[in-house]
């Protein structure tokens, strides 16, 4: 049963992310027949205001570190990824955890939820920006860079900012059943349920490299997309052998070359989506997929959703369909 939810703020904590906790858990609905929850603000002292990232923006705790006992749900905002946590809090955490409490991460909330030691072991997520620091401090955290939210059970991390409502809906919709989420989703005007599979919609950055010595190469691939290239040609223009440029390759970019091209050119597929009306096929032609059928296959696997998706949730206004 979820009955009683704390929020555990650390400052400066996120406003956006707090209010998210706070409008699905927070807000008093049983005028329209759902159930009512007790709802706690935490810190680490009572009464005392805590600084929010928003400038100018303060939150006043009523509830101590104590506030957490008896919890159902502890849900954590997204707050400093830094390691400089007060042990009370890590310790209350914990407490609340091993006396069954329900731990809901949102956005970087998750590094409060690692230093607490509750994702040893275990699946989670944050947003995209925090996945590489989120491994790395936690190397026994199985951290999934796509999804929108891992629900392990005792565990829900949810990735960044709307994808928090996602997690939350969830966790209502698991714990109190149908009617009660999709009642709260109308009053936010909020989808009922996103599959918490379905990918971060991220724009990859172009694959950072180390040393200049194949730069000209890499910006030459970038801007001819819709050229074939095969290693041994990328190798002769890079004046290596087929050996050499595809170890060097590797150890400055950090992947392959043909996974680096075809990340290029889905990105490419993302904007001509996004700001075109050029047809699938079209646009497979200008980004070197050759048929719209090797498009949508690159396009679902890293993006999560087919193409024609993508340009009816994201394409700029008066553009077509695919």
């Amino acid at each position: 049963m979820l009955s009683t939810v704390a929020a555990v703020l650390v400052e400066p904590a996120a406003m956006f992310e707090f209010g998210v906790v706070c409008e699905v858990f927070g807000l008093d609905r049983t005028a329209d027949g759902l159930p009512a929850f007790d709802f706690r603000v935490c810190g680490l002292e009572p009464g005392r205001p805590l600084r929010m990232s928003t400038p100018g923006v303060a939150v006043t705790p009523e509830f101590g570190l104590d506030g957490l006992k008896g919890a159902d749900l502890v849900a954590i905002p997204a707050s400093r990824t830094t390691t400089n946590v007060d042990p009370a809090i890590l310790d209350a955490i914990r407490t609340a955890s091993d006396a069954g409490a329900t731990v809901l991460t949102v956005c970087s909330g998750a590094f409060l939820a690692g230093e607490a030691g509750l994702l040893d072991g275990r699946k989670c997520t944050t947003h995209w920006r925090y996945v590489e620091a989120l491994a790395e401090r936690f190397p026994t955290a199985v951290v999934d860079p796509d999804v929108l939210f891992v629900d392990e059970g005792n565990l829900i991390t949810s990735a960044g900012t709307a994808a928090g409502i996602d997690a939350c809906l969830h966790l209502v919709r698991r714990e109190l059943g149908s009617s009660v989420a999709n009642a709260i989703a109308r009053r936010m005007v909020v989808p009922p349920q996103r599959d918490g599979g379905q990918r971060q919609f991220i724009e990859r950055p172009v694959v950072e490299y180390r040393s200049d010595s194949l730069s000209s190469t890499l910006e030459w691939m970038n801007d001819n997309l819709d050229l074939p290239h095969t290693i041994d040609d990328l190798a002769f223009r890079s004046t290596m052998s087929t050996r050499t440029f595809a170890r060097k390759f590797a150890a400055e970019t950090g992947t392959t070359p043909v996974k680096w091209l075809t990340n290029q050119r889905v990105l490419l597929a993302k904007q001509l989506l996004e700001d075109t009306d050029l047809t699938l096929d079209r646009i497979a032609e200008r980004c070197g997929f050759g048929s719209g059928a090797l498009l949508r296959h690159h396009f679902n696997r890293a993006v999560g959703i087919p193409p024609a998706d993508y340009r009816r949730r994201f394409a700029a206004p008066g553009v077509g369909s695919v």
